[in-house]
């Protein structure tokens, strides 16, 4: 099922019903057996208090929330690798039937959360303090573990006096407020205290039990994936230990969130050993991104102090070192500085599509449409399809105004990939400045989705079946989706759309 009906599902909160499907990566595809990773009956208790498909639609409203904080990070080369890491691991979880969608939030303390049905948070920081790869998927294979074995659920049963009733009615609170879209929150604020990421956290007390769980399924996930299964051990012991004083400061959240004992890294020890330790080298990609989201999160005047004091005690040539560099002027608006530095590394290593990127990204900060254009093409070339080189390159069109190929490139990539929110409301720009405006209408009632407003989604729906000269495809298509998002709206809210939307615009 695609992430559209998963959308139309969580939607339905109110109890209109409808039934979620999987919408990203999902999978199963384990290597170690439920009784070899000493897996819980997840049986009655989780199962009869709240659906998988509640779960899903209560964690999209919590997502649909931090959203709106503005802190989750909007960098397609990130995004991409972030939930390039995440799909290794989903897809060898010891079960399929979630779906996970694995983010970054621009935060300097080093933490990590899994929020219900799959949405996992990564905190800039915590990338940042990662000295390997298999750091990184350990801490991410252990959140994920945290959704297959319902912990977030089973937690709320545990807190909860009143047992099932009481769990179903703070997920029917959580879901009541999300369904009711942006200018409504009054509905969430008795059933959760923050929207901001660790907060999430906090408010599930995981036990002890818990913990040792999610690290020991973790374990064996992340040694499925091909990372070694020691990862997850060395990055809380690195954490536990001899911290520098700032580091250490960011580092309290995680512990306070994960709380750590000798028994419990000891036993993360003797678990990786069992399975057999694994090598795995930090792909570039891993070495590229922790580079570039220094200098997307950092104060630009530290990031290029931190460079300096790099290159003043002989450092500062590796690959990695050079794109971070790179990447510092651009972002410091000092784009011509970084031009040289990118093309030098686009001829060095003509493989590497970040460069290419990174240096049509420069041009344009620099204003060189057609050289930003002439590398991105190069670019699409050589890796069709590619999410954030698309992306690049349909920013450049639009710059230059051509907009009718940014949205067909535009659309033609998420005809395949399926698109984040942001990445919606791209697209509906780009059809809305080429002149299809019915159609960015279309896109923009999906982007209302994925931040669950209906009542938005609705009203550019109904904009766009008031468009003159729609064709009968399209005026069909445009009914059948007004139709489930009218269906899946509370009831005293499905008649005032009409009304609302002679006033209405577009809102790109």
């Amino acid at each position: 099922m695609s992430l559209l009906k998963s959308l139309f599902a969580f939607a339905a909160a109110a109890g209109v019903g409808a039934m979620v499907g999987v919408g990203w990566a999902a999978g199963s595809g384990q290597v170690l057996s439920a009784k070899d990773q000493d897996l819980p009956d997840l049986g009655s208790p989780a199962t009869a208090a709240v659906s998988l498909e509640e779960e899903y639609r209560a964690g999209l409203g919590w997502f649909a929330q931090i959203r709106q904080t503005g802190q989750i990070l909007q960098d397609p080369e990130v995004e991409d690798y972030i939930q390039e890491i995440g799909h290794s691991l989903s897809s060898r979880a010891e079960e399929g039937q979630h779906q996970f969608y694995y983010f970054v939030l621009k935060d300097p303390v080093i933490n990590a959360f899994a929020m219900p049905g799959g949405f996992i948070a990564i905190q800039s920081g915590l990338i940042l303090a990662t000295s390997n790869e298999n750091e990184l998927a350990g801490v991410m294979a252990h959140e994920t573990a945290h959704v297959t074995q319902r912990h977030l659920v089973r937690g709320l049963i545990d807190q909860s006096h009143a047992g099932l009733v009481s769990t179903a009615a703070m997920l029917a609170a959580i879901l009541l407020g999300a369904t009711a879209g942006r200018g409504d929150s009054s509905a969430m604020e008795g059933a959760i205290l923050a929207t901001q990421g660790a907060a999430i956290q906090h408010q599930i007390n995981y036990t002890r039990s818990n913990e040792f769980e999610a690290d020991r399924i973790g374990i064996g996930t992340m040694a499925s994936a091909g990372y070694d299964p020691l990862g997850m051990a060395t990055f809380f012991q690195t954490l536990d230990r001899n911290s520098p004083d700032p580091s250490r400061i960011k580092a309290v959240e995680f512990l306070i969130d994960h709380p750590l004992s000798a028994e419990r890294v000891a036993e993360a020890r003797n678990r990786a050993e069992q399975i057999g330790r694994i090598h795995h080298e930090d792909s570039l990609s891993y070495r590229l991104m922790r580079e570039r989201l220094r200098s997307l999160v950092e104060n630009p005047q530290v990031v290029r102090e931190y460079y300096a004091n790099v290159a003043k005690n002989g450092g500062g040539k590796s690959i990695e070192e050079r794109y971070g560099k790179a990447m510092a002027d651009v972002v410091s608006r000092n784009p011509a500085a970084a031009i040289p530095d990118l093309q030098a590394l686009v001829n060095e290593y003509p493989k590497v599509n970040q460069f290419y990127g990174a240096l049509g990204q420069a041009y344009l900060a620099n204003n060189q449409l057609k050289e930003s254009q002439a590398v991105l093409d190069k670019a699409q070339s050589l890796f069709p399809r590619n999410v954030p080189i698309t992306i690049r390159l349909a920013e450049t069109l639009m710059h230059a105004g051509d907009n009718k190929r940014a949205h067909l490139i535009l659309d033609d990539l998420f005809n395949v990939v399926e698109p984040t929110a942001d990445q919606t409301r791209l697209i509906a720009k780009a059809a809305h400045a080429a002149g299809d405006v019915a159609d960015s209408y279309y896109y923009m009632s999906y982007y209302y989705l994925m931040s669950g407003d209906l009542k938005m989604a609705a009203n550019q729906l109904e904009l766009g079946l008031g468009m003159p000269g729609l064709d009968p495809i399209q005026r069909a298509r445009f009914s059948a989706r007004l139709e489930e998002v009218r269906s899946a709206m509370p009831k005293d809210r499905k008649n005032t759309v009409a009304d609302d939307n002679r006033g209405g615009d577009s809102r790109h």
